[in-house]
This record gives C-alpha cells, sequence and structure tokens, in this order.
C-alpha cells in the first residue's frame, strides 16, 4: 500500500486566515483531501505519496505555530479523497461553546502505552478505576469502540455537553479518558468536563489513531470509522471491506 493518510490538528490563534489558505493551497499540490482554518487552529486530513505528505508537514512545522505538530499515519492502495478542498471554518471542530479554548490550555494527556497498561491492569497508577469515554457521535460509535466505554449516542458533537451535565456524576472519584478519532474532539470536552467539575480526566493524546498506531490493539473492538472514502480501518489500520449497499 503505497498512500499515506495523515490526519493531524493543532489549536492555536491564527490571524492571516485567507493568505495562510493560499499558501496551503500552493503547498499541498500533490495532494488530496481536507484542510480546515479557523480563528482556533488547523485541522487536516490529506493523503498522497509518503514524499509528498513528508514534504508538507515539513512545511507545515517551519511556521513557529506549528513547529513539532505530530501526525497520525495509516495506508491505503489508493488515495481516500477526490480533491484537495482548504475551508476557512469558525471551528475546526464544531461545539458551539466559544469560551471553550483548548490553544490557552488542555487537560492532561494520556498516552497510547500508558493507557494501554492503564486498561490491562485495571486501573491508572494512582490505583483509580479507568473509564472510557466515546465522544464521537453515533454512526462512528457503531463501527467500533473501546471495550466498556460509555457511549451517550449522540448524533453530533454539539449534542456532548448536554448529555454530559445530565450524568457527570457517574464518574466522581474515576479517571476518566475521553477519546475520539485522532483527539481534536477531547481537547474540548475534557475542558468542558473540567468545568463541570470533573477531577481527574486524560484525554487520550493522538486519539483511536493513534492508540491503534502504537498499541497492539487490545481493548479495542471493531473498526475505527474515518472521515473518507475508506469509511472505517481495523485495528491494524487498513481499510476495512466496503458493507454491500454502504
Amino acid at each position: 500500500m503505497n498512500v499515506v493518510n495523515i490526519a493531524a490538528y493543532r489549536f492555536v490563534a491564527l490571524d492571516d486566515l485567507p493568505a495562510l489558505r493560499e499558501r496551503v493551497r500552493a503547498e499541498a499540490l500533490a495532494l488530496k483531501g481536507t484542510v480546515l482554518l479557523a480563528p482556533e487552529g488547523l485541522n487536516l486530513f490529506l493523503a498522497g505519496t509518503r514524499a509528498a505528505t513528508d514534504d508538507f508537514m515539513a512545511w507545515l512545522r517551519e511556521d513557529a505555530r506549528f513547529a513539532g505538530m505530530e501526525a497520525k499515519e495509516s495506508h491505503s492502495d489508493t488515495v481516500p479523497f477526490g480533491r484537495l478542498r482548504v475551508r476557512l471554518k469558525r471551528e475546526i471542530i464544531t461545539l458551539r461553546m466559544p469560551a471553550l479554548r483548548p490553544a490557552q490550555g488542555r487537560a492532561p494527556g494520556v498516552d497510547a502505552a500508558t493507557l494501554k497498561r492503564w486498561l490491562d491492569q485495571g486501573r491508572d497508577d494512582a490505583g483509580r478505576e479507568v473509564m472510557m469515554l466515546d465522544t464521537r457521535n453515533d454512526y462512528e460509535t457503531a463501527v467500533g469502540s473501546f471495550t466498556h466505554a460509555v457511549n451517550y449516542r449522540i448524533a453530533r458533537f454539539t449534542d456532548f455537553p448536554a448529555a454530559l451535565a445530565a450524568d457527570h456524576a457517574r464518574y466522581a472519584g474515576k479517571t476518566v479518558v475521553p477519546y475520539c478519532t485522532g483527539g481534536i474532539r477531547c481537547e474540548k470536552a475534557a475542558l468542558y468536563m473540567q468545568e463541570l467539575g470533573i477531577e481527574h480526566v486524560h484525554q487520550l493524546e493522538g486519539g483511536i489513531l493513534k492508540y491503534l498506531e502504537l498499541t497492539d490493539g487490545t481493548h479495542w473492538q471493531g473498526g475505527c470509522f474515518v472521515f473518507d472514502e475508506r469509511g472505517a480501518v481495523g485495528a491494524d489500520l487498513l481499510p476495512l471491506p466496503q458493507q454491500a449497499g454502504a
């Protein structure tokens, strides 16, 4: 499989959006996919050859605002996007809670290896029970999830705050790890959880994709929905066979 698929984001204040859009378009000519730009940051899903994806990320990191920005990687035989789109948005992930500003601070993270160890032993390093909280939409969670994760079966991310507020007492005294596909939703979800008084929140660094990339996939069941023509990837990050009629 010679196509490299990358997903990356960064919450950082951006005030030159039209000019940045044109620069991204010029540098990403060899790629297909989507780049979202908003005052709160950048979110991208791109695919192409190894050289093209590496060159683009190297160019992006030359900008101090994106220095050290990591990408999640997976592979496929074909490019799962029809064209390149670089779009200006109000938010790079829509929650409609402008007071939550991840660029100004975020909840503690937990890396994939540490989370796997916590789940293996059934508790975190402080001895607290660990609860996984799926922040994705119902059509995504239907494809796969962490074992025993809490799932509110929301139709859209903007429904998450109300669902959590009605149920937040269950997390008292526990370590809660919100997760999503690549980590971006959890940046906002975790901040909101802290606002509700949930004390021990650790967002999964890099989301499901990074967990599957860096571990053997233990504690994950099913596939991971992705927002491109692949539909979903398995625990090995390879495209899952498309269902008939899908």
